[in-house]
């Protein structure tokens, strides 16, 4: 009797196992009112709607261009004291470790963005259920997303030199944390592999302003080419976007840092960020859609008038005394760039200004081209500035320009000089401080204008590291002692 009790029960659960499995296996999530990535790129909406999720970590990226001064000669960290972001005041100060909140959140942001392009190039000729989706447009939206990952790519070789490298694929936990890091030498070879395939297939103008165009992904092609001394060929490819006659340099070099200068006719590639999302987190690098470096920017306790334009801040990313310094007398482009809070609020008096002191490392200067302004944030005030960064601009290209018929097997200085002096006349209103220097001479001026034309715009830790100039500009700096820049690689 036992021996048939013990049967039957194993029938039982022996049965019962196999239904439980049936029921298991033939379990479709969609009873269940769930998506999965079964259900993406199925229609042309899901394409584009997805490539919009891979702009997206460009925003994320925020803190790149604080950094790119804080750690040169061009800002101080500023702030409250001296554990104020403490991350920010360890790159200042060159104590930094390989436990850094910001370069890790700078880290993050970059293969997040690598993961979703990677993502839609896994499934850029079928979809995972095996089906192809073709559209008019499809090779010019995957234009956008090389280049970028090829943006993401250079972000981080910039910053880390020899990275983890893969394109094939997203990568999952467990993938990820196998993968080694790749010579920079690699990085750079997919770099212009993916730029190069962005170029093939972007068109000249997009209806969407802020979208990828093949003139940012060749612009952005030459600047690659000058952070590898591939001079020649950057001089080729920057030529074809100043020939094109699509760009032009703006008269009034400030106006293109207000809200109504954004995407003008010297933007090439902006990186956009809004006002209007309720959405926010402080504690990630997905904070929200709006430009966190703006109110970091800001002059501490700021009061006054309604009539003065501009809002409090935290006292970060302060200008130096050096580079005011380094601007000569009737260049424009020192007022749009650094803002003496004590000469304003004299110059003013009808507005009533008082302020706090920065309290730490203060210059009395502030970012002029990324000051908070009234009536360009909303919600979490701190978190939803709508100022976008202008990435590269046409000025930018024609510096690059300059600095590689320069620097070319057959150097054409003619050229690099008068690319160089159309920068130059902007910024005078006048042709009398054209350069006509030649060689070596002509070189350096390349390099120090570079400095007085994207100051605050967080390329000048980066430039002087590739000119080899990092050592004698940057107190504490030490060449070959960090990695490809100062900056600890990540693991």
């Amino acid at each position: 009797m036992k021996k048939l009790i013990i049967a039957t029960l194993g029938l039982a659960l022996t049965a019962t196992f196999f239904s439980s499995c049936k029921k298991w296996v033939d379990y479709n999530p969609h009873e269940d009112y769930r998506i999965t990535d079964l259900d993406y790129l199925k229609s042309e909406s899901h394409y584009r709607t997805m490539a919009v999720s891979v702009y997206t970590p460009l925003q994320w990226l925020n803190q790149a261009v604080p950094v790119g001064d804080i750690a040169s000669d061009n800002a101080v960290s500023g702030g409250e004291n001296a554990s104020d972001v403490l991350s920010l005041q360890q790159i200042d100060d060159y104590t930094l470790t390989p436990v850094n909140s910001t370069l890790t959140e700078l880290w993050q942001a970059a293969y997040e963005g690598i993961n979703r392009a990677n993502y839609m190039h896994q499934y850029k000729q079928t979809n995972k259920a095996g089906e192809t989706i073709n559209f008019a447009g499809k090779d010019a939206l995957y234009g956008e997303i090389y280049f970028l990952r090829a943006y993401y790519y250079f972000h981080l070789v910039r910053f880390f030199g020899d990275v983890p490298l893969f394109t094939d694929k997203r990568l999952g936990l467990s993938e990820s944390q196998s993968l080694q890091r790749a010579p920079k030498a690699d990085v750079y070879k997919q770099i212009e592999t993916d730029l190069t395939a962005a170029i093939a297939t972007l068109p000249a103008v997009q209806v969407e302003k802020g979208r990828i165009t093949k003139y940012a992904a060749q612009a952005l092609l030459g600047k690659v080419y000058l952070y590898q001394s591939k001079f020649d060929a950057a001089a080729t490819v920057l030529e074809s976007v100043i020939t094109s006659n699509a760009f032009s340099l703006v008269s009034n070099f400030s106006g293109m840092y207000l809200a109504t200068g954004e995407n003008g006719p010297e933007s090439v590639f902006e990186i956009q960020y809004s006002n209007t999302s309720p959405y926010y987190n402080w504690g990630g690098v997905t904070r929200g859609q709006g430009n966190l470096s703006v109110q970091q920017c800001g002059i501490r306790g700021l009061n006054g008038s309604a009539a003065m334009p501009y809002s409090a801040g935290w006292s970060t990313n302060l200008p130096t005394a050096n580079l005011a310094n380094a601007y000569a007398a009737g260049d424009q482009r020192k007022a749009a760039t650094i803002l003496d809070i004590e000469a304003y609020k004299t110059a003013n008096p009808s507005f009533g200004i008082t302020y706090q002191v920065a309290p730490f490392k203060n210059t009395g200067l502030y970012n002029q081209k990324y000051l908070p302004r009234k009536g360009e944030t909303s919600g979490q005030v701190e978190l939803n500035y709508l100022n976008n960064f202008r990435t590269i601009r046409y000025a930018e290209v024609l510096l690059m320009a300059a600095e590689a018929f320069n620097r070319s097997t057959s150097p054409n200085d003619t050229k690099a000089q008068g690319y160089l002096n159309q920068v130059r006349q902007r910024a005078f209103s006048d042709n009398l401080h054209n350069i006509t220097a030649t060689g070596a001479t002509l070189k350096q001026a390349i390099w120090d204008e570079r400095r007085l034309e994207l100051a605050m715009e967080g390329d000048r830790f980066f430039d002087l590291v590739r000119t080899g100039q990092a050592a004698a500009k940057i107190t504490g700096f030490q060449s070959g002692k960090m990695n490809y820049s100062r900056f600890p690689s990540r693991k």
